[in-house]
């Protein structure tokens, strides 16, 4: 990896472990649908403008159905997730629980593609299920009270992470990625809105509320995708993709900085062995001589 591939690896680290900061100072103001709701349709609405710009091809008619399927499962139902553990949990929390993702990939990929499900992958998922349950059971921070529904939250949000990724594999993988995230955030977008206008801001929005919304989207989604595909085009899918074990660290990093928060000793050891975990499920053997490349993938939508 060059040195300029490294400097994007880690701005788009800061980036999505901002997302987690970005969502608990909006979700008590405006909801958690209303949040997920502005951070796709705003992110999805700018992505397709760009591509369409770039002359991408999009392919709405051929592929709608996929769109509208990663839409709500990869985007709209894990932001919306989040965005409700935000009211209730230290940010760096749910980042770490959000390095869950590659475990249930494994568990999906086993289901849905047949794919081996070893005794390394079933020690790392081990691994992690028992640092979520000692961050969900003890509490998360100094004086942090044990929210097993806010955890649980953000484990069926990684959970429809990893099985969008299977789904993609098996039924979608002739999408382009670039149209698969741009459209389907649009989608997920436009899926939640008629939540968000059942459920609606709790009070008075101020402008700068908006403004940070806004930001939040073109930031932490349309910008940081823009980022993702740019380092796998120059470092490989691999490389982007360690990415996840990244983001933990610098939430709890934004977390010290802006709200002078603290983690106990359950949350940093439950983050090391979901890290662990995650670690002994991402680890690839070396592909043999002539071996097919592997694709690219669908950028994780809250860290993504």
């Amino acid at each position: 990896m060059s040195f300029k591939d490294a400097v994007l690896l880690v701005l788009l680290a800061a980036i999505w472990g901002a997302s987690f900061i970005f969502m608990r100072a909006l979700a008590p103001i405006l909801g958690p649908v209303v949040t997920a709701t502005t951070r796709t349709l705003v992110a999805g609405v700018f992505l397709v403008a760009v591509f369409w710009l770039l002359r991408t091809r999009l392919d709405w008619r051929r592929n709608w159905r996929h769109y509208l399927i990663v839409g709500v499962v990869n985007s709209a139902i894990p932001f919306a997730l989040y965005s409700f553990a935000a009211l209730r949990l230290p940010a760096a929390v749910p980042a770490i629980v959000n390095a869950l993702t590659p475990l249930w990939g494994a568990v999906f990929a086993a289901l849905l593609l047949a794919d081996r499900f070893t005794l390394r992958k079933a020690l790392g998922l081990s691994l992690g299920i028992a640092g979520v349950a000692l961050i969900a059971l003890r509490g998360a921070g100094l004086s942090a009270v044990p929210d097993p529904l806010a955890v649980g939250a953000c484990i069926l949000a990684t959970a429809c992470y990893g099985f969008s990724g299977s789904y993609i594999k098996r039924w979608a993988s002739g999408v382009a990625p670039r149209a698969m995230t741009a459209v389907s955030l649009l989608f997920a977008g436009l899926s939640l809105l008629p939540f968000a206008l059942l459920l609606p801001p709790p009070g008075p929005v101020p402008a700068q509320a908006w403004l940070l919304a806004v930001g939040f989207a073109l930031l932490c989604s349309a910008l940081a995708y823009l980022i993702y595909f740019r380092l796998i085009a120059s470092a490989g899918v691999t490389a982007a993709l360690s990415v996840t074990l990244l983001i933990p660290a610098f939430a709890f990093l934004w977390e010290f900085l802006f709200f002078d928060a603290k983690l106990s000793w359950a949350a940093l050891v439950g983050a090391a062995l979901v890290l662990s975990g995650t670690g002994l499920v991402a680890a690839r053997r070396k592909a043999a001589p002539g071996g097919n490349a592997p694709v690219a993938p669908l950028p994780p939508a809250t860290a993504k």
